[in-house]
């Protein structure tokens, strides 16, 4: 049925038991106001696109009046006229993926192809910092300016992990957060990277938020251990009980390797003969097979490590058929025995890598030996070549004085040979 549609009318019409009443305005065409079985109210623009007909629901009266739903009317009409479907965009914005879904997408199909590590990681990242926040918005909503603040107030310490509410009230305020800045620049990474997957191939939307996130300072630790420290390092752990505790930072400086590298190390990965390591691609940073040779003391140590060890790994746990998981609080001792409180395992890694510096080995040799996936992480040592290359300009230097002869222009007179010198 027609109507002229007025707010008075609205109020006061009436509709059918148990079904939806349509009273279209004689008006705008295609408008027309429904009354539901349940009474509530509510304006619809009924039209047809592709042979199909379709029912746009406008608004509930009386939060629409008539005169608004006549110009939202209006507008949705012109926009069908040019082979728009706006009922078909409210579905398709409803059904849009969230970012919730989108991280359980990144964590099942792009974290298994990383490290096991770097994947715990990550997915700590996303579930703790950024689903907390933006778990619930749509992943086509998400803006430059969402990703920058959302980084900001990581990088200020402002962005807690989510708990859940303890069952009892705390006696103790929370301790302020410290800002973490350089974990703001490793969240900004995982987003670029997971964006990307949501424009290709997941074609969740068309552009990355977080492509040109403003990156933190960092500052770069470089702590290298000099023959001293190694020293005191040595006869701590030969005093020690924990031999295997020990055995692993001995391993990690005769061989420059990763923590977990050494922790998962199977003896099956050693030809002794040959003197190299084969690296499995699961167990390495840069998810490749990584093949490096091995010193003649590096080899001794895992000879004897197979002597005294049973099964199949190089550092065994309490249970034989599992790896030795953890080493934090020897290595804590090792710091308070010599000083250094703030050393870091990583950091035998980064000495390891001087002293083959020192011994004039060039950084491409370096980063192949270390594992590095990129020559900038090997440019950090670069530095280290200034005392070999000092000591190689002086050599020259040396070759030179003996034929060198300064001669005063007092005593070069005329004297051919004393010009020529």
């Amino acid at each position: 049925m027609k109507a002229h549609l007025t707010e008075r009318m609205v109020k006061a019409a009436e509709g059918r038991p148990g079904k939806d009443k349509l009273i279209f305005d004689d008006e705008i065409a295609g408008l027309a106001l429904c009354i539901y079985a349940s009474g509530n109210r509510a304006f619809v623009l009924v039209y047809r696109i592709a042979g199909r007909q379709r029912r746009y629901t406008i608004g509930s009266w009386p939060d629409w009046s008539v005169m608004a739903a006549r110009e939202e009317a209006k507008g949705l009409k012109r926009r069908i006229d040019q082979g728009d479907d706006p009922l078909a965009e409210r579905i398709e914005a409803r059904e849009a993926p969230t970012v919730r879904e989108l991280i359980d997408q990144f964590i099942k199909e792009h974290l298994p192809k990383l490290a096991k590590r770097n994947a715990a990681d990550q997915e700590s990242m996303l579930r703790k910092l950024v689903e907390h926040e933006w778990g619930a918005r749509k992943v086509a909503e998400i803006t430059p300016a969402d990703a920058d603040r959302l980084l900001r107030k990581i990088a200020k310490g402002r962005a807690r992990p989510h708990k859940e509410k303890p069952k009892i009230k705390r006696r103790r305020p929370l301790a302020k957060a410290r800002p973490t800045p350089v974990r703001a620049n490793r969240v900004g990474e995982v987003l670029r990277k997971m964006f990307n997957l949501a424009i290709k191939p997941w074609k969740m939307r068309d552009d990355n938020p977080a492509v040109g996130f403003a990156r933190n300072t960092e500052n770069e630790r470089e702590t290298f251990l000099t023959p001293d420290q190694i020293g005191a390092i040595a006869e701590f752990m030969a005093a020690h009980e924990n031999r295997r505790a020990a055995d692993v930072i001995r391993f990690i400086l005769l061989t420059g390797a990763r923590l977990g590298e050494a922790l998962n190390a199977r003896f099956d990965d050693f030809n002794l003969d040959l003197a190299i390591w084969t690296k499995p691609a699961t167990g390495t940073k840069q998810r490749k097979m990584h093949r490096v040779p091995l010193s003649r003391e590096a080899v001794a140590f895992i000879t004897a490590r197979r002597r005294a060890t049973n099964g199949d790994w190089l550092f065994p746990g309490d249970l034989e058929e599992q790896p030795l998981r953890e080493i934090r609080r020897f290595w804590n001792q090792v710091r308070k025995h010599i000083g250094m409180p703030d050393l870091r395992i990583h950091d035998l890694r980064h000495t390891f890598a001087s002293l083959l510096v020192s011994g004039g080995m060039s950084l491409p040799m370096i980063g192949k030996l270390l594992g590095h996936s990129q020559a900038k992480t090997t440019q950090r040592y670069a530095h280290l070549y200034d005392d070999p290359l000092r000591q190689g300009v002086d050599r020259i230097g040396d070759l030179l004085r003996p034929k060198l002869r300064i001669v005063n222009d007092a005593d070069r007179g005329d004297d051919p040979e004393a010009l020529s010198a």
